[in-house]
């Protein structure tokens, strides 16, 4: 069993940053990968970005220039640094990982963006 907890969300004014972890811990025996997704308010969840356990990563084209993932594997941890945040990237932020065949999903972190 996986257990996943999203910290760093808050209330930001427009052109500010956040920078999201999420811890992980539990018995992992082959991390596929590893991602970010967002919901909105009376939307669908959608794809942030994605890293492979070999670095590679992929960014949704709304975030791609402002945001950036990454991890650090000693501590097990998932970063989502987000800069420039614009009104739109107000949601929920969900961390996933894909291990030993299963999806493992956070709690989720909200991040609002207002003046």
């Amino acid at each position: 069993q996986v257990q996943l907890v999203e910290s760093g969300g808050a209330l930001v004014q427009p052109g500010g940053s956040l920078r999201l972890s999420c811890a992980a811990s539990g018995t992992m025996f082959s991390i596929i990968a590893m991602g970010w997704y967002r919901q909105a308010p009376g939307k669908q969840r959608d794809l942030v970005a994605t890293i492979s356990t070999g670095g590679n990563t992929f960014h949704n084209a709304d975030v791609k220039g402002r945001f950036t993932i990454s991890r650090d594997n000693a501590k097990n941890t998932l970063y989502l640094q987000m800069n420039n945040l614009k009104p739109e990237d107000t949601a929920v932020y969900y961390c996933n990982y894909v291990v030993d065949g299963n999806i493992y999903w956070g709690q989720g972190t909200q991040v609002t963006v207002s003046s």
